[in-house]
């Protein structure tokens, strides 16, 4: 898939107000610092459609951008933000449980992980929560152009390990990329269009 056209439509806390066209969604999110508004400026290949910040939490918002005017990528809030109150991260987490559990335009959702750390809690157990709502799911490892590509397998099977050792009979869809080296970017629109184009037959 190219990428011909990508604009942003809007900014909100409250589902109900989303667009209310009936085309795919994509949601993108992760924990702050993931990379996640660096590899959607790479895979449109625009340098500030999504706001890059060395700040974790920039992103507060559910921000909705349309790809092609075929369908849309979501930007949503991190989880686990380093510098916001108690009272904000419960708002933050409120509006994203009531997007995944109410979005019906939601097809997938891509899970940002670092790919240089372990495997963490808060990730684990938010992957553990859109199995068990039944939300479909993909990994994105971010930032391998940090690591070799020995290192890089290496900490795949260790989320492999984990994953299948906790309540995972398979391993989730996953895909390695780098936002600086356009790692990932054509694997990981090609999926996007082929899953559009299953939906599409399907109607």
């Amino acid at each position: 898939m190219k990428i011909k056209s990508a604009t942003f439509v809007m900014s909100n806390s409250d589902v109900a107000k989303c667009p209310k066209e009936p085309i795919p969604e994509y949601a993108f999110i992760g924990r702050s610092n993931v990379g996640k508004s660096s590899l959607i400026n790479m895979l449109t290949q625009r340098k500030s459609l999504a706001k890059t910040s060395g700040r974790p939490g920039k992103t507060q918002l559910i921000n909705h951008f349309k790809i092609n005017d075929e369908w849309f990528l979501v930007d949503l809030p991190g989880y686990g933000y380093a510098r916001v109150s108690k009272s904000q991260k419960k708002t933050f987490q409120k509006f994203i449980t009531n997007y995944f559990e109410k979005r019906l335009q939601l097809v997938s959702a891509f899970v940002l992980v670092d790919i240089r750390h372990e495997p963490q809690k808060i990730d684990m157990e938010f992957m553990q929560w859109l199995g068990e709502n039944g939300i479909p799911f993909s990994i994105i490892f971010t930032k391998a152009d940090k690591l070799k590509p020995n290192a890089i397998k290496q900490n795949i099977d260790i989320y492999k390990e984990k994953l299948l050792a906790d309540v995972w009979e398979e391993m989730p869809n996953y895909f390695i990329t780098s936002a600086s080296k356009d790692i990932g970017k054509e694997e990981l629109l090609d999926y996007i269009a082929q899953v559009n184009l299953e939906l599409k037959n399907s109607r």
